[in-house]
């Protein structure tokens, strides 16, 4: 049940226009300290909510962005929406690390999409992967959004609240009109448990999983590896990276170029600068590596 607390901070972080989203995120954070302290949250200390953010990162050990997230929460609770004149708590820095994301390769992905349970399950997959969708932007897709006649897809209002097209695959336009004469959504293409309410995150990433753990696949965590997926592979196929920008909906050419680097297969024909040194002095005798 709601209390007015809550009640009056959702409203406060609507009339801030923040996604729906990053809404839930927040409230979420208030209400994990609220439980974990057993007390109205507008009455915790700062040493308190510093003791909490330590627990997230030491004992439940979530990962250094979900407690970024967690912290921005309290924030705009206690210092924006309570309008306490200091917030002493804190994280410390981002660790530095550069990860790659993984990605499939075009067998894998497919694999994947037929490993769907059913019609339903293959579309929201097959859209994911062919037009390079963020999970939160597929499950907020209307009807109206598949443009067939010029194969696109709008997205809109997606990460930084902004309009895009991007491409709409035919075999994804299949099992979208297949899977339309199956359940006939009226507003949200995917819808949740009733029809003009949207599929959630979480069960969009659980329909990604079963349908991966059924092909047998053990490498790609999330289904945000599908959209990884896309632009790699448009890149090999040798699509410029301006368009995959455009596409992926980035703000800067510097994040996608970080596709550049998750393609091994590139590797393949490129020879090391030792092996031409050495080509004319013969080979040894093959050992067993």
């Amino acid at each position: 049940m709601k209390t007015q607390l809550r009640t009056r901070f959702e409203n406060y972080l609507t009339l801030q226009r923040l996604s729906d989203r990053t809404i839930e995120s927040y409230l979420q954070a208030i209400k994990g300290i609220a439980v974990y302290y057993r007390k109205s949250p507008d009455n915790l200390s700062d040493q308190e909510i510093q003791a909490y953010l330590l627990y997230l990162l030491r004992e439940r050990g979530l990962a250094w962005n979900s407690c970024n997230v967690a912290l921005s929460g309290l924030h705009h609770f206690y210092g924006k929406f309570l309008r306490r004149k200091s917030c002493e708590f804190w994280l410390p820095p981002r660790p530095r690390q550069r990860k790659l994301p993984e990605v499939l390769s075009r067998e894998e992905v497919l694999s994947i999409i037929d490993a769907g349970r059913d019609i339903r399950h293959r579309a929201l997959l097959a859209t994911t992967y062919g037009s390079g969708l963020r999970v939160g932007e597929v499950v907020v897709l209307k009807i109206d959004h598949i443009e067939s006649q010029r194969m696109l897809v709008r997205v809109e209002q997606g990460k930084g609240k902004k309009d895009r097209y991007t491409l709409l695959s035919e075999k994804a336009l299949d099992y979208l009109r297949l899977y339309w004469q199956s359940f006939r959504p009226e507003s949200y293409l995917f819808f949740g448990r009733f029809k003009e309410v949207p599929m959630a995150v979480t069960t969009a990433q659980r329909i990604y999983n079963r349908a991966k753990n059924a092909a047998g696949i053990t490498k790609g965590k999330g289904i945000h590896t599908l959209r990884h997926c896309f632009a790699t592979h448009l890149l090999e196929q040798g699509i410029d990276l301006y368009h995959i920008k455009e596409f992926l909906g980035h703000n800067s050419l510097q994040t996608t170029m970080v596709y550049f680097h998750v393609q091994p297969d590139r590797c393949v024909s490129i020879h090391s600068p030792l092996d031409s040194i050495t080509a004319e002095g013969g080979r040894h005798e093959t050992a067993p590596i």
